[in-house]
């Protein structure tokens, strides 16, 4: 007999990757020399019939720190330095081009992401996308996104960026409660959001997300509500309701508040529920982990024809490879291999200045990593998935009937010799059953945390 929901949340809150990749970063193992490297994108490239790359800039700067996020940034008000990283990541750039062998690089996705990529001034802004699409050949269907701050963001940064095909914008939302944005120092009202979200829309942006996070500190069933019916009066056409990851021992920001100050176990819990129903009244659709879209939304739409995709820049309508990172600390995928650039902006900038990728670790997919990586990603864009095909003779897929057995009896999952699939109430643990198919946990459990916490 399956368990009541309080005591199932207990149960499975415990420390868990996000699975953005599968092996997840602290797995790497193998990191591809700048000659691997570039022969895995090329072959990516290669193995298309209308081959295209994924392309995201990190953007790092901000204003003010906001002490809830992980992200790598550099808070500054000093625009000196801006100019020599937007010259550092064209070359980045240029340095791809040339280890590829061509002109221009054929594009069907480009994110800028941060970091707050409208920290840059409108100059600035001109100069980076200028630079960029002289050494890039999109395609007609070319998606191009960004992530904007709506304490920063400006009517004219909007007109530029639509000037230069870009259509979807996601807004760093996550609370409207002034209580909660005080101590995370993001302070920002209703009417700010608006307003960009109404100006993106009427220069023809066709997809606006906002990023909500449950769990922050000081949080409430009553901010939760009151930030929902805000959210849903606005109507943005996705949303990601993330699961606020308590990580101090990796971003000392998040000591400005206390572990008495968060929402723990069944408390924040009750808060994504909360939030789950609100959205799924207004009609949004849950597509993935911690993703909710409209009917209307190109994402539902990917999840009902079973071509949606996951990466390290989110959930994609289509499978995007490969991906190639500029900046400091951005992640590349190309199907076989993953490849982080350095974290350190002055590193980063040194390795490029003498003409080296600047890649700080990596991996080199084993063909069991393959495997599971698929079915990671098909748990992650359908909830479901079958091992049965002769591609799949993995010996550690033998393995998942018992590992998973326990989930299938507290009704989480069906669950037979090949196949799983992800029940309605065990989709808020997704996190917890993708850790069945991860062989490299499995064999090497962490011995300090090294995760935020599933639920």
């Amino acid at each position: 007999m399956s368990i009541d929901p309080q005591r199932l949340s207990a149960k499975y809150d415990v420390p868990a990757p996000r699975y953005t990749s599968y092996p997840t970063v602290p797995y790497w193992e193998t990191t591809p020399e700048e000659s691997q490297w570039l022969a895995c994108v090329a072959r990516a490239l290669d193995d298309e019939p209308d081959p295209a790359a994924a392309l995201y800039l990190h953007i790092p700067f901000c204003h003010s720190l906001c002490t809830y996020c992980g992200c790598n940034t550099r808070v500054t008000r000093n625009h000196g330095i801006v100019g020599p990283y937007i010259e550092t990541l064209l070359h980045e750039l240029d340095l791809y081009r040339q280890g590829l062998g061509i002109t221009r690089l054929p594009v069907g996705e480009l994110h800028l992401g941060g970091g707050t990529p409208t920290f840059l001034t409108m100059n600035e802004l001109e100069r980076l996308l200028g630079g960029l699409f002289e050494r890039l050949e999109p395609r007609p269907d070319t998606s191009a996104s960004i992530e904007v701050d709506p304490r920063v963001t400006t009517p004219a940064q909007l007109q530029l960026l639509a000037r230069y095909g870009f259509r979807r914008i996601s807004l760093g939302v996550q609370d409207f409660d002034p209580r909660v944005q005080q101590i995370v120092n993001r302070v920002q009202d209703e009417r700010q959001v608006r307003e960009v979200t109404d100006v993106a829309r009427a220069l023809g942006f066709t997809s606006v997300n906002y990023d909500l996070i449950y769990g922050l500190p000081l949080q409430t069933q009553a901010s939760i509500h009151s930030t929902m019916d805000a959210v849903c009066q606005l109507r943005p056409d996705r949303i990601a309701f993330y699961a606020y990851a308590h990580v101090p021992w990796i971003k000392p920001g998040q000591r400005r508040f206390s572990e008495q100050d968060l929402p723990q176990g069944r408390e924040k819990r009750a808060l994504y529920e909360s939030g789950r129903e609100r959205l799924a009244a207004a009609g949004y659709e849950e597509i993935g982990l911690d993703h909710f879209a409209l009917a209307t939304d190109s994402l539902w739409e990917a999840q009902r024809r079973g071509t949606l995709h996951r990466n390290f820049m989110g959930y994609a309508t289509a499978r995007s490879w490969p991906i190639i990172g500029l900046g400091v600390s951005a992640i590349g995928d190309a199907g076989d291999a993953f490849a982080q650039n350095e974290k350190d902006l002055p590193l980063y900038q040194q390795c490029i200045e003498t003409g080296r990728l600047p890649l700080h670790r990596g991996h080199l997919l084993t063909a069991e990593d393959l495997v599971l990586r698929r079915h990671i990603l098909r748990l992650m864009t359908r909830f479901e998935t079958d091992w049965r095909e002769p591609a799949d003779d993995v010996p550690y897929l033998r393995t998942l009937p018992s590992r998973l057995a326990e989930a299938a009896a507290d009704g989480l999952i069906e669950l037979d010799a090949h196949s799983c699939r992800m029940t309605e109430r065990g989709r808020p643990f997704l996190r917890n059953i993708c850790m069945g198919f991860d062989a490299r946990l499995a064999r090497r459990v962490p011995d300090q945390v090294l995760f935020s916490r599933a639920l």
